[in-house]
């Protein structure tokens, strides 16, 4: 009797644990089973935290998907080298350029250049080339977010010095078991290699973002809280994740019937977006598009409970629809101006303010700098 009145008296209320600046990560999984009554809670505190932390903006991140050929044979992905049913296609220098004028005009602040995963000579100096043009063509103030996939720390820098300053690479799972049953079993595919990946990236000085699959077949919420730390660990300065959405032409498809619902995996992703806001409360976290692919409304949702960046699609028409990591992506028949209007109209439902013109970068990858910059001024003196 005695011990379990000692323990029920240790015992944490979830509005303790939401009122935390630290968590476990059993408070983590606390917070992502949350229903009902709770799950209010969790929200509205995640909101709070926002407000407080990197207010009520929203930066746009103009998406050029400028290449889908990957090298890449990912067990979960859409355009995967080994997917025949892709068209693959590169847009022209002038393409990419015209939607990167697009976004300097109507003042987005910045773009993310994507594509599948290229290491080759050509592609690297490709890519420092349309780096120095994007630059020349908005007098430098266009913010340039890079996501090219692993590559060289030679070749990390090389496009840091030409005009990149963020880039994404996701981990999809911070679980090496995990990792390794949603990739090839091979070096080229190794949970190694990405977290060495993710290492030159912050050497070459990178504000970096990774995120994770929420939903995908043998995950459990406990990997799921782990990811968050794994954020933490690492010391991120923006993070992309969203919903899990199954492709029929890749191979985890067959694993279908072992997963959760389509709105289970959208609500487990809202209750991430919030859970990691309040885990790390100052940086970047992107309302992803697969939350649309679920809820029309879902990137506005995820926008009310932590997450600060939206990317318009500014991809040409043409070539969206074989940009297709996953099923049901939603904006494929809508052309840049249509995209930018549609967000500014969701944004305004959402309650937020869109930060035109600026970059919008992470408070958080500022703060060691400037923690450092004030102990070497104390020092001098």
């Amino acid at each position: 009797m005695a011990s379990n009145f000692i323990s029920s008296q240790t015992m944490k209320t979830f509005q303790e644990i939401l009122l935390q600046t630290d968590f476990s990560q059993s408070d983590l999984v606390t917070l992502l089973l949350a229903e009902g009554d709770n799950r209010k809670l969790l929200f509205q505190r995640a909101q709070a935290v926002k407000l407080q932390t990197v207010g009520n903006k929203v930066y746009f991140r103009g998406l050029v998907e400028f290449s889908n050929i990957c090298a890449k044979d990912c067990l979960y992905c859409g355009i995967r080298k080994s997917n025949e049913k892709v068209a693959r296609y590169e847009a022209t220098d002038d393409e990419i350029l015209e939607a990167c004028r697009f976004a300097w005009e109507n003042r987005f602040g910045s773009v993310v250049l994507q594509s599948g995963e290229v290491s080759s000579p050509a592609f690297v100096n490709r890519v420092v080339l349309l780096l120095r043009k994007i630059k020349e063509l908005s007098n430098g103030e266009l913010g340039i977010t890079l996501s090219c996939g692993e590559q060289s720390i030679e070749t990390y820098r090389q496009w840091r010095e030409s005009g990149a300053h963020r880039y994404l690479l996701r981990v999809e799972s911070s679980n090496p078991d995990l990792y390794r049953k949603i990739h090839p079993e091979n070096n080229f595919h190794s949970f190694e290699r990405r977290l060495q990946a993710l290492k030159d990236l912050k050497t070459a000085g990178y504000q970096v973002g990774t995120g994770v699959m929420i939903g995908f077949p043998f995950q459990t919420i406990e990997d799921l809280a782990n990811d968050l730390l794994f954020f933490k660990q690492i010391d991120v300065a923006m993070v992309g994740m969203g919903p899990y959405i199954e492709h029929e032409d890749t191979p985890l498809y067959k694993f279908r019937k072992n997963i959760k619902t389509k709105q289970e995996r959208f609500d487990l992703a809202l209750k991430m977006v919030a859970t990691l806001r309040l885990l790390m409360p100052d940086i970047n976290i992107a309302a992803a598009t697969a939350l649309q692919a679920i809820d029309p409304a879902g990137r506005e949702k995820a926008l009310t409970i932590g997450a600060n960046i939206l990317m318009p699609n500014l991809t040409s028409v043409k070539y969206r629809k074989e940009y297709q990591l996953y099923e049901d992506k939603p904006c494929l028949d809508e052309d840049a101006e249509l995209c930018k209007n549609c967000l500014e109209a969701r944004i305004e439902i959402s309650g937020c303010e869109i930060g035109y013109g600026e970059w919008g970068d992470s408070k958080h990858f500022f703060k060691p700098q400037i923690a450092q910059i004030i102990t070497d001024y104390i020092n001098k003196e």
